[in-house]
C-alpha cells in the first residue's frame, strides 16, 4: 500500500504543536520555558512593541527585484537540473541580490554569510524545473521501503515544478531585523501580493483541491494583517534556543527561529519574493528527478557539522539550553544541494506555503498529478483534515534516521500563528 510521506497518527501532532516544531518526531514537547507551540494568545491581535497600528494600507510594497544573474559558468550534476548554470565561482547560477531590502544596509547577517563570511546572505540561486516523486512505500513499521538502487520503492505522487529561484541561505536574524524595522514603520503586505506571479498568466500556483485547476493561490489576505506580530516577546519563544536578540549582537548570522507562518510569508513578500510551496522545497532538496538521499548526494553526513547541523551534534558557544544549538547559516558548506542551496536539511526547518493536509488512512494528501500546485484549501474537502501549515527539512535536533530528504521532507510544521525554536524560513523568487 502506498502512503503519503508521514503517518496520519504522527500528523495529528499538528493540532497541538510543540517547542521544537509543529510535529515533534522525537517525543513530547519540553516542559520548561514559555509555551511556544500552538496559537500564542498575543499573536493575531496586531499588537506591537512600538510603532503605528497594524491596520491600514501599507505605504509601499516590497521590492520585486531578486537581482540579476552573475557571469561565468559552472557545470552542474546530471539529471533533471543538468546543463550549465551561470553564476559566481561556485558554479551555481545565482544572483547576489544584495540590493534586496533585507541585505541592502549591509553588515552582519546581511553581507557576511557562508563558511568564509564573504557571501551576500540574500544570494538567490536558480532551480531548473522538472518532475519528481513525493510518495513512497512504507513497511509495517512505518519506515520507507528502499529499492535495490538505494532510492525509494514504488515512487508515486509525481509533481512537476517550473523553474524558480530559491535563496541559498536560511533567513538570518540580521536580515529579519530589517523587516521588523519596516513593520514598526507601518509596512504591511499589499493584498494579493506574494503569489507566484510568473505562473499561469499571473494567477500563480494551482490550488490543488478536489477541483485542481479551477482555483489559484490568493496571495496575501488583508484579513491576516493583524496576525503579523514580530515583537521582541514573540521572537523569544524559548530561552536558550531562540536566536533573536532585541538589539543587534553576535547572533546576526544565525537562522531566525520562533517565527510564525504569517511573519515568514510577510517577510518574503517585503523582501521581493514569496514562500516556496511544499513541492518546490522538496524538489530542490531532492535534486529534482535525481531523488537524492541527502541534498548533497549519498555521502553519510557524519557528525562534524560539515554536511548538516542535526542530532545535537553542533555545540555553539555559548551553549544552547541542552548544550547543542543552531549554527550560522551556510556553515555546513559540504551540504549544498544540486543547485547550491545550503541547510536544506538540518539547522532549522522551513515554513512553506502549503497546508499540511492528510487523510485518516493514507497520511499526507497529495494531488496526483501536480503541476505547479500547492495545498491551499479554503475549506477541507471530504474525508480530508487540516494539520497546519507545512514545514520541511528537519532541525538541529533531528536524528540521523530522519535527516535524509525522504524523511526530512515529510509532513512537518505547525499552526500558522505558532512559534517554534526548530522552525525558520527561506524565500523563493521569480526565475
Amino acid at each position: 500500500m502506498n502512503f503519503g510521506k508521514g503517518l496520519a497518527p504522527v500528523l495529528l501532532a499538528f493540532a497541538v504543536g510543540c517547542g521544537r516544531s509543529g510535529l515533534d518526531l522525537l517525543g513530547d514537547p519540553p516542559t520548561s520555558g514559555p509555551a511556544s507551540g500552538g496559537e500564542d494568545a498575543t499573536v493575531g491581535v496586531g499588537s506591537r512593541d512600538a510603532g503605528p497600528s497594524s491596520s491600514g494600507v501599507p505605504s509601499s510594497g516590497g521590492s520585486s527585484s531578486s537581482g540579476s544573474s552573475g557571469s561565468g559558468s559552472g557545470s552542474t550534476s546530471s539529471g533533471i537540473g543538468s546543463g550549465s548554470a551561470s553564476g559566481s565561482g561556485s558554479g551555481f547560477g545565482g544572483s547576489s541580490a544584495c540590493d534586496s531590502p533585507s541585505c541592502a544596509p549591509g553588515g552582519a547577517g546581511m553581507t557576511n554569510c557562508g563558511s568564509n563570511g564573504d557571501d551576500c546572505c540574500c544570494t538567490s540561486l536558480e532551480v531548473t524545473g522538472g518532475t519528481f516523486y513525493r510518495d513512497y512505500d512504507l513497511n509495517a513499521r512505518g519506515y520507507f521501503v528502499m529499492a535495490a538502487d538505494g532510492g525509494p520503492a514504488d515512487e508515486a505522487a509525481p509533481a512537476s515544478v517550473s523553474g524558480f529561484r530559491l535563496d541559498k541561505y536560511l533567513v538570518t536574524v540580521g536580515r529579519f531585523r530589517q523587516f521588523v524595522a519596516a513593520w514598526h514603520g507601518g509596512w504591511l503586505p499589499p493584498a494579493g501580493s506574494g503569489k507566484h506571479g510568473y505562473l499561469n498568466g499571473g494567477l500563480g500556483l494551482v490550488n490543488a483541491d478536489d477541483d485542481a485547476g479551477v482555483e489559484y493561490e490568493t496571495g496575501w489576505l488583508a484579513s491576516d494583517d493583524g496576525n503579523i506580530a514580530p515583537t521582541n516577546a514573540n521572537l523569544s519563544c524559548y530561552p536558550g534556543y531562540d536566536t533573536w536578540t532585541n538589539t543587534a549582537g553576535s547572533q546576526e548570522n544565525l537562522p531566525l527561529n520562533c517565527v510564525s507562518w504569517y511573519d515568514a510569508y510577510a517577510f518574503c513578500i517585503w523582501d521581493g519574493g514569496f514562500l516556496p510551496s511544499e513541492a518546490e522545497l522538496e524538489f530542490a532538496a531532492a535534486g529534482g528527478s535525481q531523488q537524492r538521499e541527502y541534498p548533497w548526494g549519498s555521502t553519510d553526513p557524519g557528525t562534524d557539522s560539515q554536511h548538516a547541523i542535526y542530532d545535537c551534534s553542533y555545540l555553539p558557544s555559548p551553549p544552547g539550553a541542552e548544550g547543542c544549538g543552531v549554527a550560522p547559516v551556510g556553515m555546513a558548506a559540504l551540504g549544498a544541494g544540486l543547485w547550491g542551496q545550503l541547510d536544506l536539511v538540518g539547522n532549522v526547518s522551513e515554513w512553506n506555503l502549503d497546508w499540511g493536509v492528510f487523510t485518516s488512512d493514507t497520511g499526507i494528501h497529495y494531488v496526483d498529478p501536480c503541476v505547479d500546485c500547492a495545498n491551499l484549501f479554503s475549506e477541507p474537502p471530504p474525508a480530508v483534515s487540516y494539520g497546519g501549515r507545512m514545514a520541511q527539512g528537519g532541525d538541529f535536533t533531528t536524528p540521523l534516521s530522519l535527516i535524509s530528504v525522504i524523511e526530512a521532507q515529510q509532513g512537518n510544521g505547525g499552526l500558522p500563528a505558532g512559534r517554534y525554536y526548530g522552525l525558520g524560513l527561506r524565500c523563493a523568487r521569480s526565475p
